[in-house]
């Protein structure tokens, strides 16, 4: 007689199909039962981010992936990512990324990412949401900061019926090139993510997400198996 496997825990993972949130999914899809959800908030690459967090949640096993489309961000404006009147400026000087914040910032959007996520968290009976924050070696985004996540954490359990659930930042502390050595060793899909803030078939190779992302393959000894347009120095 066969004893049936374990039931596992649930847990709901901000997928937006860059690399981060690959690692994260691969990351949960071991110890628990994953969903998904991925947010079009007017980006320059939604369509493409899109077709990649798909692609990221059927090849990880996510039980679910809900895709969320929310407008709010591209009618606000004051983001180079969802405004076009601001052009999605090129990393010229990979020393000075993350010295201030830049206009890639989309203003307190992880709130309206991690509220949606908690909410169907509680709905699902999921304790866990994961999301790939990262703050070392990173753009200097003020909503991936540990106590960011720890302020949020507070704001749940004050304000969900039973307040039990937990956001997780598993890759807050880690080196871009950590998260990429990481990913490797969980056979995370690289292939299939996207980071670049401007293409959509190839990515750029010049704005500050495909620099830093570059430069991690580069420091973890990985080749990147996306298709770049330019061939940047890093890659």
């Amino acid at each position: 007689m066969t004893t049936p496997e374990a039931v596992r825990p649930r847990a709901v993972v901000c997928l937006s199909g860059g690399m981060d949130s690959c690692v994260c999914a691969a990351l949960a899809a071991r110890d628990f039962e994953v969903y998904a959800v991925h947010f079009s908030y007017g980006q320059r690459t939604e369509a493409r981010e899109l077709r990649s967090a798909q692609e990221v949640a059927r090849i990880t096993g996510v039980r679910e992936l809900l895709p969320l489309k929310i407008d709010l961000f591209r009618r606000i404006g004051g983001s180079a990512l969802t405004d076009d009147a601001i052009a999605v400026p090129t990393a010229s000087d990979e020393s000075s990324i993350g010295s201030e914040v830049p206009v890639t910032y989309v203003p307190f959007r992880n709130a309206h990412f991690l509220s949606a996520a908690v909410s169907w968290a509680e709905v699902l009976g999921a304790k866990t949401v994961f999301i790939g924050a990262v703050e070392q070696d990173s753009s200097g985004y003020p909503d991936c900061r540990p106590a960011y996540y720890d302020a949020f954490n507070q704001l749940i359990r004050m304000g969900t019926k039973d307040g039990e659930i937990r956001v997780v930042t598993p890759l807050i502390e880690m080196r871009k090139s950590e998260i990429v050595r990481l990913g490797v060793e969980l056979g995370a899909p690289f292939h299939v993510s996207w980071s670049c803030y401007s293409g959509e078939t190839e990515a750029c190779g010049v704005c500050e997400s495909c620099v830093l992302r570059l430069r991690a393959f580069r420091e973890a000894g990985a080749v990147d198996p996306i298709p770049y347009a330019v061939a940047s120095k890093l890659h």
